[in-house]
């Protein structure tokens, strides 16, 4: 049953959001503990079995006796889909609530987020135009599509990765079948349940920058070549969506041949700081995210304090 912290107006649904290493997770955990609820996972790539140091998955004997969902569900040769995982975690929430049980969403991938918790409808597809498209990929590379996506439209160009093909090829589909930009299919900022609410992270860029350092440091010092070697042996390669991880790409060109250790280490980190901003402008484009700062001693009260006054 919830703990005496949580409204009395009935489940809520909260997200804890902000850019990667700011110190989602320890608060997602807080918030769990207080609130009697358990965490969904809202990481796309946390989602995949085995991809465990790259991700910052939090071990199971560090999850306080919490249930986390939404880990561990797919091989790295499956395909994820935005409109797939927001099917699993409306279902999950849905199920979680009518057993009195505070959601607790956390993780960086804020569009995985907003599927979520707004109202987002998806375009539908066409199999020949993205086999097309996917055949141009192929053929010229992510920058190329880039561009072409940069010139019908900029707003989704800048939220998308310039290597991140899979996405560029979505929004060109999406724009040639709608005749609308692809940004205009995004998600409202309207909550699909008015008890949903999002609290943020909120860290300054220089100590963010720090951490990430830091963090990245660590997971190669505690065997993530190991891990991207093994997950290559099964098929990473293969996967449309697992084998553009972060990290994962960068040190799989290590193995190759392709870098250094030390240059894999360092575009790692930089993928990471560049990521890292995107998460926050995203973000800041939302009204609604009520931000805690990340050092504050009270930042667990400020919290419960938003969920049980959202409007406050």
């Amino acid at each position: 049953m919830p703990g005496h912290d949580a409204p009395s107006c009935g489940v809520p649904v909260v997200a804890i959001v902000g850019p990667t290493a700011s110190g989602k997770t320890e608060l997602s955990l807080d918030l769990a503990q207080r609130l009697g609820g358990e965490v969904v996972n809202t990481d796309a790539m946390q989602v995949y079995r085995d991809m465990d140091i790259g991700t910052a998955k939090l071990p199971a004997d560090q999850r306080r006796g919490i249930p986390h969902h939404l880990l561990d569900r797919l091989h790295v040769r499956d395909t994820l889909t935005v409109a797939e995982f927001q099917g699993w975690a409306r279902s999950l929430i849905g199920e979680l609530r009518g057993r009195g049980v505070v959601p607790v969403l956390v993780g960086g991938s804020a569009l995985y987020t907003r599927a979520i918790l707004d109202r987002f409808e998806f375009p539908g597809t066409d199999e020949s135009l993205r086999h097309e498209l996917d055949e141009e990929l192929a053929s010229v590379g992510p920058a190329t599509l880039h561009a072409r996506l940069a010139g019908l439209d900029p707003e989704a160009a800048a939220a998308i990765l310039p290597e991140n093909g899979r996405r560029i090829v979505r929004a060109l589909e999406v724009i040639a079948l709608t005749g609308r930009p692809f940004s205009a299919s995004l998600p409202r900022l309207e909550y699909a349940d008015p008890a949903s609410l999002q609290i943020g992270v909120a860290i300054d860029r220089p100590t963010l920058d720090k951490r990430i350092e830091r963090r990245v440091d660590l997971m190669f010092e505690h065997g993530f070549v190991d891990e991207v070697e093994r997950l290559l042996a099964d098929g990473l390669a293969e996967g449309r969506t697992a084998s553009r991880a972060i990290g994962y790409r960068e040190v799989a060109a290590y193995l190759h041949g392709e870098l250094t250790l030390a240059e894999a280490t360092e575009r790692t980190k930089a993928a990471t700081r560049r990521f890292a901003r995107r998460q926050d402008s995203w973000n800041r484009k939302d009204p609604r995210i009520h931000w805690v700062p990340w050092d504050a001693e009270d930042r667990i009260e400020q919290a419960l304090a938003h969920v049980a006054h959202p409007a406050g």
